[in-house]
C-alpha cells in the first residue's frame, strides 16, 4: 500500500480502488455515496488486503 494510495483513498475513495475491480469499485463507490467515512474505511480495507 502506497502513499500515494492512501491519500488518494482518503480524498476520493473509489479512484483509489479501480485497479481492484468491477465489485470493489461499486462498493466503495456505494459506501462512498452513503457518507464519506465508510467510502474511506473500506477502500483503506480493500487496499491492506494483501490477497487482491
Amino acid at each position: 500500500m502506497s502513499l500515494f494510495r492512501v491519500i488518494l483513498a482518503i480524498i476520493f475513495p473509489p479512484l483509489s480502488v479501480i485497479d481492484k475491480g468491477c465489485g470493489s469499485f461499486l462498493i466503495v463507490l456505494i459506501l462512498t455515496l452513503l457518507g464519506w467515512i465508510p467510502g474511506v474505511i473500506a477502500a483503506l480495507i480493500i487496499l491492506n488486503n494483501p490477497n487482491r
